[in-house]
């Protein structure tokens, strides 16, 4: 039984799953579009919702909630994503204000040739 064992473990280590984790989310953000296998989207695509979803309730915080919510998107990220940060409070969380979830969506794509592993665009809906 798999009791409170959520996640994908993807056969890696933990941080290079970590690593992974954070690069994919900031690319999501960043190109709001990425092509990538099922597995793996499927892995991240819980995480950037989370994300998503602290920022748009950080439009109605006060000043002290604002600071703290980008401070928290800003760890989650890691090193050098001050711009991702600043794009998914300013430009990404006013557009799903009225969104109550689902903000991603997968689109199949069919079977990779190398390995006929099953490849996805996960991008952000839009409204």
């Amino acid at each position: 039984m798999r009791h409170q064992v959520k996640g994908y473990r993807l056969n890696m280590s933990m941080g290079h799953r970590n690593s992974l984790r954070r690069t994919m989310i900031r690319q999501l953000f960043e190109y709001e579009k990425i092509k990538t296998t099922l597995a793996k989207a499927k892995a991240i695509q819980p995480d950037a919702e989370k994300l998503i979803t602290l920022a748009r309730n950080a439009q109605k915080a006060d000043e002290l909630g604002k600071v703290n919510a980008r401070r928290q998107a800003a760890a989650f990220l890691g090193n050098n994503s001050n711009e991702i940060v600043k794009k998914l409070f300013d430009d990404i969380a006013p557009r799903f204000a009225t969104r109550k979830g689902g903000y991603t969506r997968l689109l199949k794509l069919g079977p990779r040739l190398g390995d006929n592993a099953e490849m996805v665009v996960l991008e952000m809906v839009s409204e």
